[in-house]
């Protein structure tokens, strides 16, 4: 992957305006293809295949004027007075509301069907209307002309406020407080380049980024529910990702430039190394987000989704925009000489030790005091974790001031708490001859059960095969009793349908609710496992060790419990509430796995860009003390940098953010506070101090068996090596001891060669070892040692050399059984890279192949021949003429046997001048090329020779000469190798 990314930002970078042009684009799209469709949110907390929601659906099917949104208009008379002396204002007021389009239903507070709407002290009443299942309560204009109608009941004296389901808010609100977050962003990485110029780059990209994710997100909203917190929650975590993102390439890009490396150079290594991290922390978040949908929530679902496409855009945006700009500015992003950014990229930590390094070091010498410290900080801050408490919120967590915040309490105050959030019982009473009167027993029955305060209303419906009968509670829809007093109806429905015959469900926007938090808090744990399975699985193959990725998800769970006991203790304690304008209350029930995907990304974040340094360090020879503090050291400065800025893009949106984020952010801010400087600066030194050698330690057949993440870019340093390697090694085909592999060992044939283009190489070896040396070179088998094919290298340009060689086996396996004839061979090959070419044409093409092929081996060949029954000279032009359909700069002729005598003749007939033929025949005719003899060396002699100059070497001191120390300054994540 590391060598892909190198590419792809050194081709952002040579076609710049493009790129940027490019996102401009999308950009532009996106946000007019938004405001074109016209954002719509809505708040809809639907959950199939609860009892809840399947009575809800059943309902709008039977019922459907009691299934759309409702409002409560509420009332409030003047001290002194009663509602009683507006009863003029309020009856007209609703004749106006009932005049409205999408209204189904208006019971005012004198109305026969009225259920208890004026208050016992006569201050407070209201009245109930039901709108449309159509209209749902999200027409502006319907919700407008119902807010009009209040003005002539407002100049009476009466305080009239609006509450229910439609009036949810259905906007995003982003206040200036966010905005501080990106400045004070801005700030932090100012101080980490010393220069205005580059710390705007990360904030640019990232703002381009959001602003595509906002955009498609509120796009998305015309056609499919979004809650309005998604929106938020995209913008929160790609700002968040998205500056950070771009903060670890352009750190390495500013070092590399400060050393010396050419900018597109620098540019392409920095996508190729600390890209390769961001991609993997990246899809770590995009997983975990995803992973959402087997929650099996649908508003949840999308907010995962959308949230997930926020950082895959940071990612690309990181990997492509970001080196373009790079490209346009060019020099004016390397530090100058002797300013304090070139410093800080040239400083040797051992002989001026940084912070980070002065850190990393009291800690290794104190390892068990720091993991105790740690510890009992994180268990002190978990503890509240304990009382953890789940719901969804209501208008009573709207802001204060807002009407439906107002209305909400105007209810609690006048009738109870249970007023505000009433559960709704559907009853099946097709089997019923007394309807009114086994309703009046089932509401019997159910005032008994404790928790119930009253029944309200409890009628059928037009064509009295259902009913419904509303309960109020003595609690609130947030209130744990009033999830008990769910499940204590539920409990007791068989025992009513037994004596009534009349089975029942409970339903309604509350019973709703508490079933969501109840699936939510239920998924809770089997989501932890998942994730932290994942984490598991995913750092042992980046870091091919047992004991980091278990030390690393440990970390993890302590993260999490940390950030979930902080969010209890202000958010559902009150701690410290006033100050963050937090009003307490339970939790967010999809705060916990929210925040446990989204910290999952950003805690491996972390610990591939440390841990990385660590590992880097101990493969130059450090030990494993020193490698935890060089690696530390060498990326401490930049890691603090993204913590910093994470936790101030998330803090910023829990003061006057929306009641639905202040959670998620203050977890999400806390979490990764936690994690950056508690767990990964200081509790994993700790660790990796006392594990020691351990900590690398992995069973053999398992590091052959896993595959290679490189994560750290180590294939990226020897691709750049083996190009460099290619460029003085020169001639078109070069092999320098290359061995290729004998059940992932290196085998005992050691090839060596250099071949100027269009050259004869005459293979002198067993078919086994030519068979090796062929699949080696099309990165089929692996092999130790270089290669290079016209400039592409062995190991990273496989793709090149499959391209560039074209490999003719005149064995011909399973060919004489199908009897495929010349022709029908030569069709099916063109077919292949013309496959929507005419069948006439390829029938042409194919007969002028054949006809090639038999002027160049000077005898007749047969179309209609099977290519098994042709001479083997025959088939060889026959298979040759093929393969150079493809346009191969390398001919490779070989067989069990040998090449047939004359192959090389006719490969070079039919090939240009430039084609280098490789051939196993004996004697094969060079005709005025370059003849090169090619036989393998024995490997275990060149060892042998090599161990010998060696131990010569060793003796003599004057040759001996100080080893390259490892770079640790800037934010190097396994580059310069």
């Amino acid at each position: 992957m590391a060598t892909w990314l190198s590419r792809v930002g050194a081709a952002s970078m040579r076609r710049a305006w493009l790129v940027i042009v490019a996102w401009a684009a999308i950009l532009g799209g996106v946000l007019g293809g938004a405001l074109a469709l016209g954002p719509n949110m809505q708040e809809s907390f639907a959950i199939p295949g609860t009892e809840s929601q399947e009575a809800l659906d059943h309902l709008g099917s039977v019922f459907p004027q009691v299934a759309g949104s409702s409002v409560q208009v509420v009332y409030r008379a003047p001290d002194g007075e009663s509602v009683e002396q507006h009863r003029d204002a309020i009856e007209q007021q609703a004749t106006d509301i009932d005049a409205i389009d999408d209204v189904a239903s208006v019971v005012q507070p004198w109305s026969e069907f009225a259920a208890e709407q004026i208050s016992d002290d006569g201050r407070f009443a209201y009245t109930q209307v039901q709108f449309e299942p159509q209209g749902s309560g999200s027409t502006p204009a319907g919700l407008d002309a119902l807010v009009a109608t209040a003005d002539a009941a407002r100049a009476d004296g009466l305080t009239v406020e609006f509450g229910g389901q439609a009036f949810q808010a259905t906007s995003v609100p982003i206040s200036w407080v966010e905005g501080l977050g990106v400045i004070f962003a801005g700030v932090v990485l100012f101080v980490t380049f010393w220069s205005f110029l580059a710390a705007g780059l990360p904030l640019l990209t990232a703002l381009i980024g959001v602003g595509i994710t906002m955009g498609g997100v509120l796009g998305a909203s015309a056609l499919v529910t979004v809650s309005n917190s998604a929106p938020l929650m995209a913008l929160m975590i790609g700002l968040a990702v998205g500056i950070d993102y771009a903060l670890f390439i352009l750190s390495k890009h500013r070092t590399q430039l400060a050393r010396g490396m050419g900018v597109i150079e620098s540019g392409s290594l920095a996508v190729g190394t600390a890209g390769t991290a961001v991609v993997f922390a990246g899809l770590t978040v995009v997983i975990a987000l995803v992973g959402l949908l087997i929650v099996g929530i649908p508003f949840l679902s999308v907010m995962g989704i959308g949230a997930a496409a926020s950082v895959a855009i940071a990612v690309a945006a990181a990997a492509t925009l970001l080196p373009a700009i790079m490209a346009l500015l060019g020099e004016r992003l390397r530090p100058k000489a002797g300013s304090r950014a070139a410093r800080l990229a040239e400083r040797d930590v051992d002989t001026a030790p940084t912070l980070g390094m002065r850190w990393v070091t009291g800690i290794t010498k104190r390892p068990v005091l720091a993991i105790v410290g740690v510890l009992a900080i994180i268990g002190v801050a978990a503890v509240p974790a304990a009382s953890l408490e789940l719901a969804l919120p209501d208008n009573g967590r709207e802001a204060r001031g807002s009407t439906q915040r107002m209305a909400y309490d105007m209810l609690q105050e006048g009738f109870g708490e249970g007023t505000t959030g009433p559960l709704v019982v559907m009853a099946d009473i097709t089997q019923v001859t007394d309807i009114l009167g086994v309703l009046d027993e089932i509401s019997a029955d159910l005032e008994q059960i404790p928790g119930v305060d009253r029944i309200g209303s409890a009628f059928p419906d037009e064509t009295a095969d259902t009913a419904i009968i509303q309960v109020i509670a003595e609690t609130g829809p947030t209130d744990h009793a009033t999830a008990e007093l769910v499940r204590a109806i539920r409990a007791a429905a068989p025992e009513i349908e037994a004596e009534h015959d009349t089975p029942i469900a409970v339903t309604g926007a509350t019973a709703v609710q508490i079933d969501v938090s109840q699936r939510l808090q239920d998924a809770l744990l089997p989501f932890g496992i998942v994730v932290v399975t994942l984490a598991v699985v995913l750092l042992l193959l980046v870091f091919r060790s047992i004991l980091v990725p278990i030390t690393a998800a440990i970390g993890f769970v302590l993260s999490v419990l940390a950030a979930f006991g902080t969010v209890v203790a202000v958010m559902q304690w009150g701690w410290g509430a006033e100050l963050l304008h937090v009003e307490p209350g339970p939790i967010l029930s999809f705060m916990p796995v929210l925040l446990m995907a989204v910290l999952f990304g950003l805690a491996m974040d972390y610990q591939v860009f440390l841990v990385s340094g660590m590992r880097e360090a101990h493969a130059h020879g450090h030990s494993a003390v020193s490698a935890v503090r060089h690696g530390f050291a060498a990326n401490a400065r930049v890691v603090t940098a993204a913590a910093l800025i994470m936790f101030l893009v998330f803090f910023a949106f829990v003061p006057e953010g929306m009641a639905m984020i202040k959670a998620i952010a203050l977890g999400l801010a806390v979490g990764v506070a936690v994690d950056a400087f508690l767990v990964r600066m200081t509790l994993i030194p700790a660790v990796m101090t006392l594990l020691g050698e351990r900590a690398w330690w992995l069973p053999r057949r398992l590091d052959r068996a896993m595959p290679d993440m490189d994560v750290e870019g180590e294939s990226l340093g020897r691709h750049r090596a083996a190009l460099a390697w290619a460029a003085d090694a020169g001639g078109h085909l070069a092999l320098d001891r290359l061995r290729p592999a004998i059940d992932h060992e290196p085998g005992a044939a050691s090839w060596t060669v250099t071949a100027p283009r269009g050259a004869v190489v005459r293979l002198g070896a067993p078919f086994a070892d030519r068979q090796r040396l062929v699949h080696a070179l099309l990165g089929d088998i692996p092999a130790r040692g270089s290669a290079h094919l016209g400039g592409a290298a062995l190991p990273g340009d496989v793709g090149a050399l499959r391209a560039r060689i074209g490999l003719v086996d005149l064995d011909l396996v399973g060919v004489g059984e199908r009897g495929e004839t010349a022709l029908e061979a030569a069709r099916g090959a063109l077919a292949l890279r013309s496959p929507f070419a005419a069948a006439p044409v390829l029938d042409r093409r194919a007969a002028a192949l054949v006809a090639r092929a038999a002027t160049a081996a000077g005898t007749p060949i047969d179309p209609a021949a099977p290519l098994s029954r042709l001479a083997p000279i025959e088939r060889a032009a026959v298979l040759l003429a093929i393969a150079l359909e493809r346009g191969p700069s390398l001919l490779w002729i070989d067989a069990a046997s040998g090449a047939p005598a004359g192959a090389a003749r006719v490969a070079a007939r039919l090939a240009g001048a430039d084609v280098t033929i490789v051939t196993s025949e004996p004697s094969p005719e060079a005709h005025a090329r370059a003849a090169i003899d090619l036989a393998p060396a024995d490997a275990a002699e060149e060892d042998a020779h090599d161990a010998a100059a060696a131990d010569a070497h060793d003796t003599d001191p004057a040759a001996d000469a100080p080893t390259e120390a490892l770079a640790t300054a800037g934010a190097d994540t396994g580059a310069d190798r």
